[in-house]
């Protein structure tokens, strides 16, 4: 390998490299550099095979071939800090994990520029953050749906965005998920797979697709089931998941893929309006369908995250506790 300026590699592959993946493949030659920011830099355009555009992670490298991968420069970021309270599980200077609330976006979009997870980052880190990703901005390592509550990992500098990628990447860093879906599952325990990709027909929406999208595994667990006097089957079950992958919406997406879509989740099921009256709403005690009723977001929240420090190598595990709304919601359930 050649590193011929600050911002360009040029590597070319031997035998042994042949048949390997092509983001694999830069990953073993660049380890300073995550497998993610290495398919975000391929897709961007910024990778060349014998001075053609190589545009996709998955492509095969074959013996003889020349790659040259141009960094771009870390622009400034436009982003805005903006005091907004955060609750802090864990803090040193090399990471934090926060317990977001449900109703906050992690990071700005069009449409909604600012009050973001990284807006209050910015504010409670200042310059301290890390700026992997071409953009210096606060290095989430992973993300939850601005209406799901919850820990979440954040870097603190590069190296450390580094380590905590990593083990996404390796499945080291372990996610569990509680959450409420309508009826119940066959099994008291299993495991949903199916790659996930964009829906064919709402490429606004994830979807469990035949060909394509990336491979997607949940581990399923029932803790609790909710029947009403007079229904035979349970209304709504409490289920724990431990993600093995974590793809966009995946935990929404197998549920409703197996027919037990979230509670709250219109976008993956139906609407809590129409699952009631299609379950004769009549025999639900009042306080039961109140209370789903007026729960206006899916039912998850991520209560525990298991992670290898990025500095001192040791195993660290942080839990909390379900938010007001979600234990409202279950008092409700268990009285009626």
């Amino acid at each position: 390998m050649s590193h011929q300026a600050p911002d360009t590699y040029t590597i070319t592959t031997g035998e042994e490299d042949s048949g390997t993946r092509l983001d694999r493949f830069l990953t073993s030659r660049l380890p300073d550099m995550s497998r993610s920011r290495l398919q975000d830099l391929i897709a961007q355009g910024c990778v060349t095979c014998n001075g053609k555009l190589a545009e996709d992670s998955s492509h095969k490298v074959k013996l003889g071939q020349t790659y040259q991968i141009n960094v771009p420069e870390t622009v400034a970021s436009h982003i805005i800090a903006q005091d907004i309270a955060l609750e802090v599980v864990y803090e040193d200077e090399h990471m934090l994990v926060i317990n977001k609330p449900a109703g906050l976006t992690v990071h700005p979009a069009p449409g909604h520029p600012d009050n973001t997870l990284v807006n209050a980052l910015l504010s409670h880190c200042g310059d301290s953050l890390s700026g992997i990703g071409g953009v210096a901005r606060p290095g989430i390592v992973h993300r939850i749906d601005k209406e799901t509550s919850g820990l979440l990992v954040v870097a603190k500098h590069d190296i450390a965005h580094l380590a905590l990628s990593a083990q996404l990447v390796d499945r080291s860093l372990k996610r569990t998920y509680v959450a409420l879906v309508w009826g119940q599952p066959k099994a008291l325990q299993g495991t949903i797979t199916g790659n996930i990709g964009r829906s064919s027909s709402n490429r606004q929406k994830m979807a469990v697709v035949k060909s394509g999208g990336k491979a997607a595994t949940t581990h399923y667990k029932l803790l609790e089931t909710f029947t009403p006097e007079g229904m035979k089957a349970p209304l709504v079950s409490l289920v724990e998941c431990k993600l093995e992958t974590g793809r966009t919406h995946q935990i929404r997406v197998h549920f409703s893929f197996i027919g037990h879509a979230l509670v709250g989740d219109p976008v993956y099921g139906q609407t809590t309006v129409s699952r009631l009256q299609a379950n004769t709403s009549k025999s639900i005690p009042s306080p039961m369908r109140d209370a789903l009723l007026q729960f206006k977001r899916q039912a998850l929240h991520a209560r525990a995250l298991g992670l290898i420090h990025p500095d001192t190598k040791k195993p660290m595990h942080f839990a909390c506790e379900l938010p007001d709304d979600l234990n409202t919601l279950l008092d409700a359930l268990r009285r009626s």
